[in-house]
């Protein structure tokens, strides 16, 4: 990653106190460690009339991927792949933001000791970034930049010069160019926006992040026309912090309206007098749903099919009225997990009698699961790959065929709510595909169909006038009158 900054200068204000400014000697060239990888500092020019000061990053690959194991964007099927190939070692994103603040830390905050008149003085400024993932195109730059004062140049970089029907490329080759800015006012404008354009960051968005961004934007954020964008970007799109920031935003632009101290405004409350009611989380809202659906079928012997870690079936242990609870994973970790999660090696004989853990695939038919009253697929059918589905389908409905089936998936209309997650991803890495309503519907159709169930669809969550509940329960029925009376 690569960035300059330029000023000129006259002799009686030479270029070259972006030294001073920078605490970086224009005779040097100097490397700062950071995380990802080696900072370097050098001047291509330093003379009275033009000096330009330019930072490299020189990013680690391997540090990047071994440090972010767990963290990327994920959802895409080539997750793995992007590890190793993507643009972070080479476009301006979060990284180089965060290297900017590390080297320049003092050139941010305005502090120069040895020329203390030297950083509240505006000067003419360049900043040129060779690459910058935009998203949003030339138009977001420039709607972020020109109102901070910048003559802003974005020329898109295109797929490949050689085809130049193939289109432009998300990245753009920025310059900003102004004579009314500080240079700690022009770091800390980058500082924030790269990563905003990139809308991307290498590392986990904290509640600390709140302060820092109200830190860094101070003076400029509170009054910008893209305030929510940038806020919203800059935390990742988690809402709970959006929220946070935006009201304490406004905080300080009604403060400065009223040219007194925030906390003169902020004195309605002395004290909170009693704790906000939490809102219930969706997967106990789901185990909720599932409960009262099993209760409603009359069941008793109950399945839960890629039962995970056993939070479901701790839920149904506690109601007598499921006499026997059977927990069903591919996955020996997770049984582990979940014989710990109900401490059965500490469980009464009584209760002991009413659950069982056991390993098996759902690809494949098994008599054990044969006999039951009610099967549930929580979360389970969306981490399977689509030409896979068939054979859980056979071994569920058409070899095991309990009177009630249980299926929730997440719907992904909802994503567009979910402000923490990036627009075209999925909610878990290992999805291999999430379902519309309709898409849902259809599947669920056409496997009661094939397999003498008749099936009824409820939402479970807030059920979204636009795009429906985070979730989608299809409640499958035995409708053949043998085999139900049989089963």
């Amino acid at each position: 990653m690569f960035l300059t900054i330029t000023t000129t200068g006259t002799p009686e204000r030479p270029a070259t106190d972006l030294g001073y400014l920078l605490h970086k000697h224009p005779d040097k060239a100097q490397a700062f460690s950071t995380s990802y990888g080696t900072a370097h500092v050098l001047y291509p020019e330093a003379e009275a009339g033009r000096c330009t000061a330019a930072l490299l990053l020189e990013v680690d690959a391997v540090a990047l991927v071994r440090r972010g194991k767990g963290k990327g964007r994920g959802g895409a099927p080539d997750a793995a792949l992007a590890q190793y190939v993507n643009d972070r070692p080479y476009a301006a994103s979060s990284l180089l933001a965060v290297a900017l603040s590390s080297v320049f830390s003092s050139a941010m905050k305005g502090v120069c000791h040895a020329k203390p008149e030297l950083p509240g003085q505006a000067r003419p400024l360049r900043v040129e970034v060779p690459a910058l993932p935009a998203r949003g195109g030339p138009d977001l730059v420039r709607k972020l930049f020109e109102p901070l004062g910048w003559t802003v140049t974005a020329e898109p970089v295109p797929l490949d010069t050689e085809f130049p029907a193939w289109g432009d490329s998300r990245y753009v080759r920025l310059v900003l160019e102004s004579d009314a800015l500080t240079l700690a006012e022009a770091l800390r404008h980058l500082y924030v926006l790269l990563p905003v354009l990139d809308d991307a960051k290498h590392y986990w968005v904290a509640p600390d992040e709140v302060d820092k961004l109200l830190r860094v934007g101070e003076g400029w954020l509170p009054g910008h026309p893209e305030q929510r964008l940038i806020t919203s970007r800059y935390l990742s799109r988690r809402w709970a912090l959006t929220r946070q920031a935006t009201e304490r935003l406004e905080l300080v632009r009604l403060a400065e309206t009223d040219d007194s101290e925030v906390e003169e405004i902020d004195n309605a409350v002395e004290a909170e007098t009693e704790a906000e009611e939490k809102p219930t989380p969706l997967a106990v809202q789901r185990r909720e749903a599932i409960v009262t659906a099993l209760r409603q079928s009359g069941a008793a012997r109950v399945l839960d099919l890629g039962c995970g870690q056993g939070q479901l079936v701790q839920t149904l242990l506690k109601d007598p009225a499921f006499t026997e609870i059977v927990g069903v994973d591919v996955s020996m970790r997770a049984l582990t997990i979940a014989s710990r999660r109900l401490k059965l090696d500490r469980m009464g004989e009584r209760q002991a009698s009413r659950v069982q853990l056991f390993q098996g695939s759902l690809a494949y038919t098994d008599a054990r699961l044969k006999g039951y009253d009610a099967a549930v697929l929580s979360e389970v059918v969306e981490h399977l790959d689509l030409p896979r589905l068939p054979a859980l389908e056979y071994a569920v409905f058409g070899s095991a065929r309990p009177r009630t089936v249980l299926v929730t998936t997440p719907n992904v209309e909802y994503n567009v709510r979910w402000e923490s997650l990036p627009a075209g991803h999925v909610r878990h890495g290992d999805h291999r595909f999430e379902w519309t309503r309709a898409e849902f519907r259809a599947w669920a159709e056409a496997v009661a169909e094939r397999h003498g169930y008749g099936v009824a669809f409820e939402p479970v969550g807030p059920d979204d006038p636009e795009v429906g509940p985070p979730t989608q329960m299809a409640v499958f029925t035995l409708t053949t009158p043998k085999e139900a009376k049989a089963a």
